[in-house]
């Protein structure tokens, strides 16, 4: 993006959604000179229609279709909760390395798929990591976390950004297509982003914080700055999502990890419309793949999340899976909501838990997951425990005929 266009932007009051170019042709049909893959190729076309038949469990759910069972996976299912991870960061103690090197991406991705076999495997990455390729650098500190050392607050600031060079991001283009080769049609690989204003809480901010008022007084003393650079996320997240599709993933999770932040009122204004308006340009590429929208702390916001016009709504733990699903209705699928904590409970408990949200939610158009990402410490038996009972289960066949229903399981 020039600055010109950055300028004309500024220019107006309303809300900026969006800049087109060939950008994303061009990055994605790169020169015959680039470096070819050490892997055999392999190519996903995501703006043709997928047979449904073939869509693995996961994405079936995703979509609303009759599924024979809740397919399930966690947040943060690969992670230091895990021995053979904590173990490999011993080797690898930099984050940036373990999650932009395409060799260590793909061994940590596969860890839980080889110890549980859930039926989604999610891209072991950050949400922060495809800053850089647009202009924004960024360092992970021991104590700190993520630090921006030039927050963007003012038109100056603007400057720096362009246009996402996808280039930069090969190593999740290749990983992607590594783990779709290794995971084959046995469970949905999973790709993710953060959306606009959670990314721009950490670029404005310069980092994690724990009160958001730099960028919440943006919202009134620039908000044409503020209006841009969300613009200029919400195009960039969108080339990011149709490059990680076409590098291989069933399935796009959006992390609004922040947007609970805001008050709700706020939300529709700085949140909601940026995150409908990536659904919109990703449509137009990859109309067959499911969207999932997350937000911490998603409570008050159930409604206008569906607004925004995704797939499946994440509910976390604080949500009673019940009233989520009267609030959003029949026509849209949920995921979630076991509470991380219950993994620390004896496994009949965790049991108890999982048989009653997976029954409050229906029987179409659930995904089984945790209410949030699992915790440090949490042990590895209840991670397996949680993936045996949700395979054990099983929808009565005649419930099916009345989608949204309670379901009736036979476990």
């Amino acid at each position: 993006m020039s600055f010109s266009s950055l300028t004309s932007a500024l220019g107006s009051s309303s809300v900026q959604l969006g800049f087109h170019s060939n950008f994303l042709t061009e990055a994605l049909h790169p020169s015959s000179k680039r470096k070819k893959l050490a892997f055999r190729k392999f190519t996903v076309s995501c703006s043709s229609s997928s047979s449904s038949s073939s869509d693995p469990l996961l994405v079936k759910a995703a979509k609303g279709h009759p599924v024979s069972r809740p397919p399930a996976w966690m947040m943060r299912q690969a992670g230091r909760y895990m021995a053979v991870y904590r173990k490999l960061a011993e080797k690898h103690p930099s984050f940036r390395e373990r999650s932009e090197t395409t060799d260590l991406i793909v061994q940590i991705s596969l860890q839980p798929w080889e110890a549980f076999h859930p039926d989604g495997v999610i891209i072991f990455s950050d949400i922060l990591t495809p800053l850089p390729a647009f202009g924004v650098p960024f360092d992970i500190e021991e104590v700190r976390g993520p630090v921006i050392q030039s927050p963007i607050r003012s038109e100056e600031g603007l400057k720096a950004l362009h246009h996402i060079d996808l280039e930069k991001l090969q190593f999740v283009g290749d990983s992607l297509k590594i783990l779709r080769k290794e995971v084959g049609e046995h469970a949905a690989v999973l790709g993710f982003v953060g959306a606009p204003w959670t990314i721009a809480t950490y670029i404005v901010e310069g980092g994690t914080t724990r009160t958001y008022t730099t960028i919440k007084s943006m919202c009134h003393t620039a908000p044409h700055v503020l209006r841009t650079l969300l613009s200029h996320l919400t195009q960039a997240i969108a080339d990011y999502i149709i490059y990680q599709v076409e590098s291989g993933a069933h399935c796009i999770q959006i992390f609004d990890s922040w947007g609970g932040q805001l008050p709700p009122h706020m939300w529709e204004q700085w949140s909601e419309p940026y995150i409908r308006e990536i659904v919109s340009l990703v449509r137009t590429k990859c109309p067959e793949t499911p969207i999932v929208l997350y937000i911490n702390g998603n409570g008050g916001f159930l409604e206008r999340m569906k607004g925004t016009g995704v797939n499946v709504i994440g509910l976390d733990w604080t949500v009673d899976m019940a009233d989520g699903r009267k609030r959003l209705g029949n026509d849209i699928s949920v995921q979630g909501n076991v509470d991380p904590a219950c993994l620390f409970s004896p496994l009949p408990a965790l049991t108890d838990e999982i048989q009653r949200v997976v029954k409050c939610a229906g029987s179409r158009g659930h995904i089984l997951n945790l209410g949030h990402g699992v915790l440090v410490g949490t042990p590895e038996e209840a991670v397996a425990h949680f993936f045996e009972v949700a395979k054990s289960m099983k929808y009565d066949n005649s419930s099916q005929n009345h989608a949204f229903e309670e379901s009736k399981l036979v476990v």
